[in-house]
């Protein structure tokens, strides 16, 4: 008999939870064109002190940060190029340019190609000899391969030119991550209210993707785990994932996608009664996780906060490094645009913590073929240190504080 009710864990159903849940009526505001230009801007001032002439953005989450140019990447090039100058032109597909026309954020000029021809050839045609380019690192390999064969230019790439203008987030980027991680929140408390022994995660995924559609998200969730019992020792699931049962382990990690911002969030609690060893290791990984919220310092390395993790998991008796029981991954990630971006919580990353980043924070404890625990939560850094962007889980028995 589940002994959590009275903590929001169990109790309702699904068609119950989804009529308690609205849209949040106070939303961020745009992102205006001012921070487009502004970012346009840092990138110009980027290529000057690296001594470059001009940087190639590829379609997707790059182009989309510094043009507001919404355009997945696909076989066929699309892109932009940025000069030192501040020239914008895209490189578009000319059948594609009447579409294209739909999305462009910030106006340029555009380079089309026409099916046979090569779309880096007519890139070389509006460069001078001996340009120096860099290339977006998301661009497929095939693309780049095609750049540094031609000999007109001089190729470098921009991964860290653009990891250091994304990765520190404005106030509005903030508030458009603050959004969707408000919406998460309030998914994970009525999942754990529609838990019953025997339901599946295929129906735990179901619910969660419509309740993040009633809370306006048309798209729905962008990504879902759903764990129980020995299935949550697995950190990214398995291939037949079991139904719950009654005293087991429930991790839930799932986010939505706002204006192109993410959440992600994850809890994990237990539905019924925790044996002895579930609740020392939930405790573990809350404190693990703390030890990262405070090791967040401006000026100290990203790689120290993953360091701490360890420090505090060895005072705990697991690990050490990797080793399970413990934690086998990275403490964290950041976040943005793209679930998985720039800084990233691991040893070894000398990347000084700087207000405007924002990154998760899950030290997630693993016992091998028993249980794991995760508790995800986001921090960004402010001039006064980490904020949470969403309350920490309080208890195994009571993640959400009723």
């Amino acid at each position: 008999m589940n002994s959590n009710r009275a903590y929001g864990i169990g109790g309702s159903t699904p068609e119950e939870e989804l009529l308690k849940l609205s849209p949040l009526t106070a939303k961020p505001a745009p992102i205006d064109d001012k921070e487009y230009q502004n970012r346009l801007d840092k990138a110009c001032d980027a290529l000057k002190s690296n001594q470059l002439d001009a940087l190639y953005i590829n379609a997707g989450t790059n182009l989309q940060y510094f043009t507001n140019t919404q355009w997945n990447p696909s076989e066929r090039l699309v892109g932009a190029l940025l000069f030192a100058d501040g020239t914008l032109r895209y490189v578009v597909p000319e059948f594609e340019i009447g579409t294209f026309n739909d999305f462009i954020g910030v106006a340029g000029e555009f380079i089309p190609w026409l099916e046979h021809e090569s779309p880096i050839q007519k890139i070389a045609e509006v460069l001078a000899e001996g340009t120096r380019l860099a290339i977006d690192d998301s661009t497929r390999f095939t693309d780049v391969s095609r750049f540094l064969e031609h000999k007109k230019f001089r190729i470098s790439s921009a991964e860290v030119l653009i990891r250091d203008i994304r990765m520190l987030k404005s106030k509005a980027e903030i508030a458009h991550i603050q959004y969707p991680m408000n919406l998460t929140m309030q998914v994970h408390q009525a999942v754990a209210r529609i838990l019953k022994p025997g339901i599946t995660t295929n129906e735990v995924e179901s619910f969660i993707h419509q309740a993040h559609q009633k809370l306006g998200i048309e798209s729905g969730s962008y990504f879902c785990i759903v764990l129980f019992g020995k299935d949550s020792s697995f950190p990214h699931g398995v291939k037949s994932p079991k139904a719950l049962e009654e005293n087991e382990i429930v991790l839930v990690d799932t986010g939505c996608k706002y204006k192109g911002y993410l959440s992600d969030i994850t809890r994990t609690y237990v539905y019924g009664n925790a044996t002895d060893k579930e609740r020392k290791i939930w405790t573990n990984e809350k404190a693990a996780q703390l030890a990262a919220f405070n090791a967040a310092k401006l000026g100290h390395t990203c790689g120290n906060i993953d360091d701490q993790v360890r420090i505090q998991l060895e005072k705990d008796g697991l690990g050490p490094a990797y080793d399970l029981p413990g934690l086998p991954h990275r403490t964290g990630h950041g976040i943005g645009l793209e679930i998985h971006e720039h800084p990233f919580i691991v040893k070894g990353n000398d990347i000084k913590l700087q207000p405007g980043m924002a990154f998760s924070i899950e030290p997630m404890i693993v016992v091998p073929d028993a249980f794991g625990i995760r508790l995800e939560d986001h921090a960004y850094m402010t001039e006064e240190g980490p904020k949470w962007f969403t309350e920490p889980a309080y208890s195994i028995d009571n993640p959400f504080g009723v």
